[in-house]
């Protein structure tokens, strides 16, 4: 069973930088493909980016390219999303996703508001 935790939202300043992390525990971290995706609140769920399960390759949502990282820490068991440049429009609960072939894990989601 995988259970996924995300921390590191909060209330930021347009302009300013969170950084959220999302800690994994089953097996194989190695295994899975790794993603956040973001509700604002009235809208569906956006893919935010991805992560291979190599770490080689990384995908991002057109809205937060150049802007966001999303990056794994194998020794931690962890995919940390770096937020740069936030934006009003960035406000959302971000959620971590753990994706294997024919399954994906969800976390609980982690609240982010940035304040214009």
């Amino acid at each position: 069973q995988v259970k996924l935790v995300e921390s590191g939202g909060g209330l930021v300043q347009a302009g300013g930088s969170l950084r959220l992390s999302c800690a994994f525990s089953g097996t194989s971290f190695s295994s899975y493909a790794m993603g956040w995706s973001r509700q604002a609140p009235g809208k569906e769920r956006d893919f935010v980016a991805a992560i291979s399960w190599s770490g080689d390759h990384t995908y991002y949502a057109d809205s937060v390219k150049g802007r966001f990282t999303i990056s794994r820490d194998s020794a931690k068991n962890a995919v940390l999303l770096q937020m740069n440049s936030l934006k009003p429009e960035d406000t959302a609960v971000y959620y971590c996703n753990a994706a294997v072939t024919g399954y994906t894990y969800w976390g609980k989601g982690t609240l982010v508001t940035v304040s214009s």
